[in-house]
């Protein structure tokens, strides 16, 4: 049975998240109602990580399994055609072996954070980024992030409403730059907590207001207690970034070979 990788752009706003709900309208919905305009076959679009209302992406990635081979090109046609007028887009489709897996395949991923730090409010990236304006020492927020990498217990910076396993994570990379008016924040590991970027942003942005000193975040994370986190980070500013993919083998259930 041909599988096919897809790499996906999309608007986070209109929809609920990534996953399928009984409360409104996901990215994986409308994905699945495309295929099926497209081929006519019920499918499961399996995604690299599953963002939630309001985060948008740039380079998420997802697979699905047909039974009939078609060209990547048509694939990835025929379902932007269908999906249509929802802001989802399918940027590319690669044909994969069938151990590839969108989610247990992956090796890292990465997010992307944006504030727009000006005094007028937003009119362009309303939605699409944190509004901020308040100047923030970009500087400052890189050297306190710093203290953040390598591997943890994440409990501070995790959500009430998480559900993984363990509160222990290895963020391999985390940056702060400011470009002109903008900060962004880039993070990337194997894998990250509900919320996780998103209450680390708003805890360096703490510092970049001069509100925490630069070493409040290694303290807050040396706590492992919620209350010791700034507050979360709006949904609209985050962006799933990239996904990476190396040589381990999966089966089709997920599990490794």
């Amino acid at each position: 049975m041909p599988r096919y990788k897809l790499t996906l752009e999309y608007d986070g706003t209109p929809f609920v998240g990534w996953q399928r709900q009984e409360n409104g309208l996901s990215v994986q919905q409308v994905l699945e109602e495309a295929v099926k305009a497209f081929c006519g076959e019920d499918v499961t679009v399996f995604g690299s990580g599953r963002t939630d209302a309001g985060v948008h992406a740039i380079g998420q990635v997802a697979h699905i399994t047909l039974n009939k081979s078609h060209p990547a090109d048509t694939v990835r046609r025929a379902i932007n055609q269908h999906l249509i007028p929802h802001l989802v887009a399918v940027l590319d489709v690669e044909d994969v072996a069938d151990d590839f897996h969108a989610r247990f395949s992956a090796e890292s991923r990465s997010y992307r954070y944006r504030i727009v730090n000006r005094r007028a409010r937003l009119a362009l990236d309303r939605n699409r980024a944190w509004h901020v304006p308040l100047p923030l020492d970009a500087g400052a927020m890189h050297e306190a992030a710093q203290s953040l990498l390598g591997k943890h217990d994440f409990t501070t910076f995790r959500s009430v409403k998480c559900q993984a396993k363990s509160p222990v994570k290895t963020l391999d990379e985390v940056s702060v730059e400011r470009r002109g008016e903008e900060v962004w924040l880039y993070t990337r590991a194997q894998s990250f907590m509900h919320n996780q970027v998103r209450a680390i942003v708003g805890s360096l942005k703490m510092v970049g207001e001069g509100k925490w000193p630069v070493g409040q975040i290694a303290e807050a994370l040396a706590a492992c207690e919620r209350t010791a986190c700034g507050p979360t980070a709006p949904a609209c500013g985050l962006y799933f970034d990239t996904v990476t993919f190396g040589a381990r083998r999966y089966g089709p259930d997920g599990k490794p070979d």
